[in-house]
Protein backbone atom coordinates (compact mmCIF):
# COMPACT_ATOMS: atom_id res chain seq x y z
CA UNK A 1 0.00 0.00 0.00
CA UNK A 2 2.51 2.48 0.60
CA UNK A 3 4.28 1.58 -2.47
CA UNK A 4 1.02 2.23 -4.64
CA UNK A 5 0.92 5.43 -2.29
CA UNK A 6 3.97 7.18 -3.31
CA UNK A 7 4.09 6.44 -6.80
CA UNK A 8 0.49 8.39 -6.66
CA UNK A 9 2.22 11.25 -5.24
CA UNK A 10 4.72 11.06 -7.96
CA UNK A 11 2.09 10.85 -10.79
CA UNK A 12 0.41 13.63 -9.43
CA UNK A 13 3.81 16.35 -8.69
CA UNK A 14 4.69 14.60 -12.50
CA UNK A 15 0.92 16.07 -13.85
CA UNK A 16 0.60 18.96 -12.11
CA UNK A 17 1.43 22.28 -14.08
CA UNK A 18 4.22 24.62 -13.52
CA UNK A 19 1.98 27.29 -13.11
CA UNK A 20 0.15 25.31 -10.03
CA UNK A 21 3.65 24.67 -8.43
CA UNK A 22 4.61 28.65 -8.81
CA UNK A 23 1.23 29.59 -7.09
CA UNK A 24 1.46 26.91 -4.22
CA UNK A 25 5.37 28.14 -3.78
CA UNK A 26 4.41 31.65 -3.40
CA UNK A 27 0.97 31.19 -1.05
CA UNK A 28 3.95 28.72 1.60
CA UNK A 29 6.29 31.69 0.94
CA UNK A 30 3.95 34.80 2.20
CA UNK A 31 2.35 32.38 5.15
CA UNK A 32 6.42 31.88 6.50
CA UNK A 33 6.85 35.40 6.04
CA UNK A 34 3.72 36.52 8.05
CA UNK A 35 4.34 33.93 10.80
CA UNK A 36 8.05 35.24 10.88
CA UNK A 37 7.20 38.57 12.01
CA UNK A 38 8.51 39.40 15.61
CA UNK A 39 4.85 39.15 17.60
CA UNK A 40 3.20 36.78 19.68
CA UNK A 41 0.32 36.22 17.13
CA UNK A 42 1.09 38.08 13.71
CA UNK A 43 -1.74 39.56 12.12
CA UNK A 44 -2.77 39.89 8.58
CA UNK A 45 -2.37 43.35 7.50
CA UNK A 46 -4.42 44.52 4.03
CA UNK A 47 -1.62 43.83 1.79
CA UNK A 48 -2.08 40.27 3.24
CA UNK A 49 -5.52 39.96 2.75
CA UNK A 50 -5.22 41.34 -0.56
CA UNK A 51 -2.87 38.96 -1.65
CA UNK A 52 -5.22 35.78 -0.73
CA UNK A 53 -8.11 37.88 -2.17
CA UNK A 54 -6.10 37.78 -5.63
CA UNK A 55 -4.61 34.48 -4.97
CA UNK A 56 -8.44 32.83 -4.62
CA UNK A 57 -9.83 34.08 -7.97
CA UNK A 58 -6.16 32.75 -9.99
CA UNK A 59 -5.79 29.15 -8.57
CA UNK A 60 -8.39 27.12 -7.29
CA UNK A 61 -6.71 25.17 -5.65
CA UNK A 62 -5.72 27.57 -3.13
CA UNK A 63 -7.38 26.20 -0.02
CA UNK A 64 -5.09 23.37 0.20
CA UNK A 65 -2.13 25.64 0.87
CA UNK A 66 -4.13 28.00 3.39
CA UNK A 67 -2.58 27.66 7.17
CA UNK A 68 -2.76 31.14 8.57
CA UNK A 69 -6.79 31.47 8.50
CA UNK A 70 -9.74 29.48 7.76
CA UNK A 71 -10.94 29.81 4.08
CA UNK A 72 -14.20 31.17 4.97
CA UNK A 73 -12.34 34.23 6.31
CA UNK A 74 -10.46 34.56 2.70
CA UNK A 75 -14.29 34.57 0.81
CA UNK A 76 -15.42 37.00 3.81
CA UNK A 77 -12.45 39.72 2.32
CA UNK A 78 -13.37 39.34 -1.17
CA UNK A 79 -17.10 40.10 -0.32
CA UNK A 80 -15.91 43.23 1.78
CA UNK A 81 -13.74 44.16 -0.71
CA UNK A 82 -16.66 43.95 -3.32
CA UNK A 83 -18.82 46.19 -1.42
CA UNK A 84 -16.03 49.08 -0.70
CA UNK A 85 -15.64 48.77 -4.48
CA UNK A 86 -18.81 49.16 -5.66
CA UNK A 87 -20.12 51.53 -3.13
CA UNK A 88 -16.67 53.88 -4.09
CA UNK A 89 -17.50 53.72 -8.03
CA UNK A 90 -21.29 54.87 -7.00
CA UNK A 91 -20.60 57.45 -5.18
CA UNK A 92 -22.37 60.45 -6.04
CA UNK A 93 -22.38 64.44 -4.59
CA UNK A 94 -25.31 65.97 -3.69
CA UNK A 95 -26.83 68.62 -2.07
CA UNK A 96 -25.71 72.50 -1.72
CA UNK A 97 -21.80 73.29 -3.42
CA UNK A 98 -19.49 73.38 -0.18
CA UNK A 99 -18.80 76.63 1.49
CA UNK A 100 -15.20 77.64 0.29
CA UNK A 101 -12.58 76.71 2.62
CA UNK A 102 -11.63 80.56 3.05
CA UNK A 103 -14.94 81.49 4.07
CA UNK A 104 -15.10 78.15 6.86
CA UNK A 105 -11.92 79.48 8.45
CA UNK A 106 -13.16 83.30 8.28
CA UNK A 107 -16.40 81.95 9.92
CA UNK A 108 -14.17 79.94 12.67
CA UNK A 109 -12.28 83.45 13.15
CA UNK A 110 -14.88 85.07 13.67
CA UNK A 111 -16.58 83.04 16.21
CA UNK A 112 -13.05 82.57 17.54
CA UNK A 113 -12.64 86.61 18.66
CA UNK A 114 -16.36 87.31 19.27
CA UNK A 115 -17.51 84.69 21.79
CA UNK A 116 -20.83 86.45 22.30
CA UNK A 117 -22.07 86.35 18.38
CA UNK A 118 -24.10 83.80 16.94
CA UNK A 119 -25.02 82.84 13.25
CA UNK A 120 -27.19 85.75 12.51
CA UNK A 121 -24.50 88.40 13.41
CA UNK A 122 -21.22 86.45 12.16
CA UNK A 123 -23.57 86.43 8.63
CA UNK A 124 -24.47 89.81 8.18
CA UNK A 125 -20.53 90.21 8.81
CA UNK A 126 -20.01 87.83 6.03
CA UNK A 127 -22.30 90.06 3.66
CA UNK A 128 -20.35 92.81 3.82
CA UNK A 129 -17.49 91.32 3.07
CA UNK A 130 -18.91 90.51 0.13
CA UNK A 131 -19.74 86.34 0.85
CA UNK A 132 -23.22 85.87 0.08
CA UNK A 133 -23.90 82.96 2.77
CA UNK A 134 -27.38 82.08 3.75
CA UNK A 135 -27.58 82.01 7.66
CA UNK A 136 -28.60 78.20 8.02
CA UNK A 137 -25.00 77.29 6.42
CA UNK A 138 -23.34 79.63 8.85
CA UNK A 139 -24.79 78.16 12.00
CA UNK A 140 -23.93 74.60 10.60
CA UNK A 141 -20.22 75.98 11.02
CA UNK A 142 -21.13 77.21 14.64
CA UNK A 143 -21.90 75.10 17.76
CA UNK A 144 -25.37 76.73 18.38
CA UNK A 145 -27.30 79.67 17.52
CA UNK A 146 -29.56 81.79 19.45
CA UNK A 147 -32.91 81.43 18.44
CA UNK A 148 -35.09 84.72 18.43
CA UNK A 149 -38.62 85.06 20.05
CA UNK A 150 -40.72 87.20 18.17
CA UNK A 151 -42.98 90.18 20.01
CA UNK A 152 -46.45 90.21 20.46
CA UNK A 153 -48.23 90.79 16.62
CA UNK A 154 -50.11 93.58 17.67
CA UNK A 155 -47.32 96.20 19.33
CA UNK A 156 -45.44 94.72 15.99
CA UNK A 157 -47.63 96.38 13.69
CA UNK A 158 -47.60 99.29 15.80
CA UNK A 159 -44.19 99.83 16.15
CA UNK A 160 -43.90 98.91 12.69
CA UNK A 161 -46.36 101.76 11.25
CA UNK A 162 -44.63 104.47 13.68
CA UNK A 163 -41.13 103.73 13.94
CA UNK A 164 -40.34 106.76 12.18
CA UNK A 165 -41.78 108.95 14.74
CA UNK A 166 -41.29 106.26 17.91
CA UNK A 167 -38.12 106.53 20.44
CA UNK A 168 -38.50 104.45 24.00
CA UNK A 169 -36.52 105.20 27.30
CA UNK A 170 -35.56 102.72 29.75
CA UNK A 171 -33.52 102.43 33.28
CA UNK A 172 -31.46 99.58 34.03
CA UNK A 173 -28.93 98.79 37.23
CA UNK A 174 -25.44 98.13 37.27
CA UNK A 175 -23.26 96.79 40.63
CA UNK A 176 -19.76 98.66 41.05
CA UNK A 177 -16.78 96.79 42.52
CA UNK A 178 -17.80 98.28 45.59
CA UNK A 179 -21.20 96.72 45.82
CA UNK A 180 -23.07 100.28 44.97
CA UNK A 181 -25.46 100.22 42.14
CA UNK A 182 -25.04 102.49 39.72
CA UNK A 183 -28.59 103.54 37.05
CA UNK A 184 -28.23 103.74 33.68
CA UNK A 185 -30.47 105.98 31.66
CA UNK A 186 -31.33 105.19 28.13
CA UNK A 187 -33.22 107.21 25.33
CA UNK A 188 -33.49 104.91 21.98
CA UNK A 189 -34.80 106.57 18.46
CA UNK A 190 -36.11 103.49 16.61
CA UNK A 191 -35.97 104.65 13.00
CA UNK A 192 -32.35 103.91 13.21
CA UNK A 193 -31.68 101.67 16.16
CA UNK A 194 -30.16 105.10 17.37
CA UNK A 195 -29.21 105.79 21.18
CA UNK A 196 -29.78 109.37 21.52
CA UNK A 197 -28.77 109.52 24.87
CA UNK A 198 -27.28 107.69 27.48
CA UNK A 199 -26.06 109.04 30.98
CA UNK A 200 -25.33 107.57 34.70
CA UNK A 201 -26.50 108.62 38.42
CA UNK A 202 -26.32 107.22 41.57
CA UNK A 203 -29.68 108.47 42.63
CA UNK A 204 -32.50 109.11 40.30
CA UNK A 205 -35.33 111.63 40.29
CA UNK A 206 -38.15 112.76 37.75
CA UNK A 207 -36.30 116.23 37.81
CA UNK A 208 -33.43 114.39 36.89
CA UNK A 209 -35.55 112.33 34.46
CA UNK A 210 -36.75 115.24 32.88
CA UNK A 211 -33.36 117.17 32.56
CA UNK A 212 -32.36 114.39 30.52
CA UNK A 213 -35.45 114.24 27.72
CA UNK A 214 -34.48 118.18 27.42
CA UNK A 215 -30.97 117.33 26.57
CA UNK A 216 -31.87 114.44 24.47
CA UNK A 217 -33.99 116.65 22.30
CA UNK A 218 -32.95 119.60 21.83
CA UNK A 219 -34.70 121.94 18.70
CA UNK A 220 -37.46 120.39 17.72
CA UNK A 221 -35.67 116.66 17.65
CA UNK A 222 -38.24 115.09 19.89
CA UNK A 223 -39.96 111.93 18.47
CA UNK A 224 -44.22 111.82 18.44
CA UNK A 225 -44.27 109.17 20.47
CA UNK A 226 -42.37 107.57 23.63
CA UNK A 227 -42.72 104.64 24.65
CA UNK A 228 -42.01 104.06 28.24
CA UNK A 229 -43.23 101.69 31.25
CA UNK A 230 -44.68 102.29 34.44
CA UNK A 231 -42.01 102.64 37.09
CA UNK A 232 -42.31 105.62 39.30
CA UNK A 233 -39.72 107.53 38.87
CA UNK A 234 -41.73 109.28 35.80
CA UNK A 235 -43.83 111.26 37.89
CA UNK A 236 -45.42 114.48 37.08
CA UNK A 237 -42.43 117.03 36.09
CA UNK A 238 -41.91 113.86 33.65
CA UNK A 239 -45.03 114.19 32.46
CA UNK A 240 -44.66 118.24 31.65
CA UNK A 241 -41.79 117.62 30.46
CA UNK A 242 -43.01 115.17 27.85
CA UNK A 243 -45.57 117.99 27.27
CA UNK A 244 -43.86 120.93 26.94
CA UNK A 245 -41.95 118.91 23.98
CA UNK A 246 -45.16 118.19 22.41
CA UNK A 247 -44.30 114.12 23.11
CA UNK A 248 -47.33 111.93 23.52
CA UNK A 249 -46.08 109.06 26.02
CA UNK A 250 -47.23 105.33 25.59
CA UNK A 251 -47.50 103.28 28.73
CA UNK A 252 -47.11 99.65 28.81
CA UNK A 253 -48.90 97.28 30.37
CA UNK A 254 -47.74 96.22 34.11
CA UNK A 255 -44.69 93.80 34.43
CA UNK A 256 -44.84 93.37 30.39
CA UNK A 257 -41.50 94.27 28.89
CA UNK A 258 -42.01 92.73 25.84
CA UNK A 259 -44.32 95.78 24.91
CA UNK A 260 -41.16 98.06 25.02
CA UNK A 261 -38.99 95.23 23.14
CA UNK A 262 -36.20 97.66 21.39
CA UNK A 263 -34.87 99.66 24.52
CA UNK A 264 -35.60 95.84 26.24
CA UNK A 265 -33.03 94.40 23.14
CA UNK A 266 -30.87 97.46 23.66
CA UNK A 267 -30.45 96.91 27.35
CA UNK A 268 -30.11 93.07 26.84
CA UNK A 269 -27.15 93.60 24.15
CA UNK A 270 -25.49 96.05 26.75
CA UNK A 271 -25.35 93.46 29.42
CA UNK A 272 -24.49 90.47 26.73
CA UNK A 273 -21.85 91.96 25.11
CA UNK A 274 -20.39 94.37 27.80
CA UNK A 275 -21.54 94.46 31.24
CA UNK A 276 -20.67 90.89 31.75
CA UNK A 277 -16.95 90.80 30.78
CA UNK A 278 -16.23 93.77 32.82
CA UNK A 279 -15.95 94.84 36.51
CA UNK A 280 -17.45 98.53 36.83
CA UNK A 281 -15.18 100.15 39.39
CA UNK A 282 -17.18 103.74 39.42
CA UNK A 283 -19.36 106.20 37.59
CA UNK A 284 -17.01 107.63 35.81
CA UNK A 285 -15.69 104.39 34.38
CA UNK A 286 -18.97 103.23 33.66
CA UNK A 287 -19.58 106.53 31.39
CA UNK A 288 -16.31 105.69 29.36
CA UNK A 289 -17.30 101.87 28.64
CA UNK A 290 -20.83 102.91 27.57
CA UNK A 291 -19.59 105.25 24.80
CA UNK A 292 -16.74 103.08 23.61
CA UNK A 293 -19.42 100.45 23.35
CA UNK A 294 -21.97 102.83 21.82
CA UNK A 295 -19.18 103.62 18.76
CA UNK A 296 -18.86 100.34 17.88
CA UNK A 297 -22.81 99.70 18.41
CA UNK A 298 -23.66 102.31 15.75
CA UNK A 299 -20.50 102.33 13.63
CA UNK A 300 -19.81 98.48 13.19
CA UNK A 301 -22.36 96.54 14.94
CA UNK A 302 -25.05 94.58 12.20
CA UNK A 303 -28.66 94.84 13.27
CA UNK A 304 -31.51 92.30 11.45
CA UNK A 305 -34.00 94.89 11.43
CA UNK A 306 -31.65 97.19 9.23
CA UNK A 307 -31.01 95.16 7.01
CA UNK A 308 -27.61 93.18 8.71
CA UNK A 309 -25.70 96.72 8.42
CA UNK A 310 -25.30 99.19 11.27
CA UNK A 311 -26.92 102.43 12.72
CA UNK A 312 -24.54 104.44 10.51
CA UNK A 313 -24.61 102.31 7.30
CA UNK A 314 -21.14 99.96 6.33
CA UNK A 315 -20.51 99.75 2.46
CA UNK A 316 -19.82 96.40 1.38
CA UNK A 317 -16.32 95.47 0.60
CA UNK A 318 -16.13 93.24 -2.37
CA UNK A 319 -13.54 90.85 -2.12
CA UNK A 320 -11.37 92.00 -5.01
CA UNK A 321 -10.25 94.94 -2.51
CA UNK A 322 -8.19 92.83 -1.20
CA UNK A 323 -7.67 90.45 2.48
CA UNK A 324 -9.78 91.15 6.01
CA UNK A 325 -8.30 92.69 8.40
CA UNK A 326 -10.04 92.67 12.19
CA UNK A 327 -10.17 96.20 13.91
CA UNK A 328 -10.86 95.89 17.95
CA UNK A 329 -13.13 97.97 19.53
CA UNK A 330 -14.90 97.90 22.86
CA UNK A 331 -11.27 97.20 24.22
CA UNK A 332 -11.07 93.96 22.00
CA UNK A 333 -14.34 92.27 23.00
CA UNK A 334 -15.72 92.85 19.38
CA UNK A 335 -14.07 93.71 16.08
CA UNK A 336 -15.44 95.56 12.98
CA UNK A 337 -14.58 93.78 9.23
CA UNK A 338 -12.80 95.87 6.29
CA UNK A 339 -10.41 94.80 3.89
CA UNK A 340 -7.26 96.15 2.96
CA UNK A 341 -5.50 96.10 -0.18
Amino acid sequence: MKLFHLIGCVLRLLLRSRRQLVLENLALRQQLAILSRQRPRPRLGVRDRFFWVCLAQLWAGWRSALIVVQPDTVIRWHRQGFRRWWRWKSRTKRGRPQVAKEVRALIARMAGENPTWGAPRIQAELCLLGHNIAEATVAKYLARTRPRKPPSQTWKTFLKNHVGTLASMDFFTVPTATFRRLYVFVILHHARRRVVHVNVTTRPTAAWVAQQLREAFPFETAPRYLIRDRDGIYGNEVRRCLASLNIEEVVTSPRSPWQNPYVERLIGSIRRELLDHVIVLNERHLRRLLSSYLEYYHQARPHMGLGHNAPEPRAVDPPERGRVVAEPMVGGLHHRYHRCG
